[in-house]
């Protein structure tokens, strides 16, 4: 298979190599579930929605929710498939991102089959070192935090709001033995000393959006379904799920509201009073 550029790997009709979606593919709005069997289940409540790519684990499904454009693309899981999704998907249109997946609750209080919504993560993974300085923090954008925060409220689902975990590691990373019982002594008290820091949750991919958008003056955000809680050791599988998908479209027509009104009186940023 030729590519147009070796540095730039675009194939001769000129899509993106890794994503197999070019400019006109995709909607502004994105949402990154890791699953590729996750992006027809979130299209199944769109008005319109067309498969428009599957390549290895990036699926993508394009449509419209509610009057909003909206496109769907698998990330697969963890940061460096998840940085490929994004960097292909900014150059074909996206701006602003979603991460819709499943997560662990470090708060006994979080319930399984409640919702998280990350306003930041910490960077535990290896990629956005390779993009920026450890200093750099790894945030979500205002507007998506809003709106999923809005989208939550109407829709009546128990949230929780405040600063997730993002690891490479699934095992030891995330304070569960590796084979034979390995455990390095640096995590071996994660789970206790990030309980003590008030952060809400464990994922994969969070803090790579969140960098990467920041870096390229996109939007990022994120809302998660638990499916377990290693505090109290609650797990079911799919806990969520169905909530999270109806919360992150939802919040993609606020945000397609909130744009409109922002155009249409010629500002940058939403503020609340800009509804009145």
């Amino acid at each position: 298979m030729k590519l147009k550029f070796a540095k730039e790997p675009i194939l001769p009709d000129g899509s993106y190599y890794h994503i197999r979606c070019k400019p006109g593919d995709i909607a502004p709005y994105v949402l990154l579930p890791g699953d590729p069997e996750r992006v027809p289940k979130i299209a199944e409540i769109w008005e319109t929605k067309r498969k428009v790519a599957q390549h290895r684990e990036y699926m993508t499904y394009t449509g419209k929710y509610k009057e909003a454009p909206i496109s769907a693309t698998s990330t697969g899981i963890g940061g460096p498939s998840t940085a490929i999704a994004l960097e292909e998907l900014a150059r074909v249109g996206a701006h602003t991102l979603i991460r819709v997946g499943s997560t662990g609750a470090l708060q006994p209080e979080i319930r399984v089959g409640d919702l998280v919504i990350s306003t930041a993560s910490i960077r535990f993974d290896g990629v956005t070192k390779i993009y920026v300085y450890p200093e750099y923090p790894a945030v979500a954008h205002y507007e998506v935090v809003l709106a999923l925060i809005e989208a939550s409220e109407s829709l009546g689902v128990r949230y929780h709001v405040g600063i997730t975990a993002s690891t490479d590691s699934f095992y030891v990373g995330q304070g569960r033995t590796g084979f034979r019982n390995y455990m390095p002594p640096w995590c071996k008290n994660i789970i206790n000393e990030l309980r003590k820091m008030n952060v809400l949750n464990f994922e994969m991919e969070s803090s790579t959006i969140f960098t990467l958008a920041s870096l390229y003056g996109l939007r990022a955000g994120g809302v998660y379904a638990v499916y377990d809680n290693v505090i109290t050791g609650e797990f079911t599988a799919g806990a969520g799920e169905k909530d999270t998908i109806k919360v992150a479209c939802e919040a993609v027509k606020i945000l397609y509201e909130w744009d409109q009104a922002k155009s249409t009186r010629f500002k940058k940023y939403f503020y609340p009073s800009l509804l009145k």
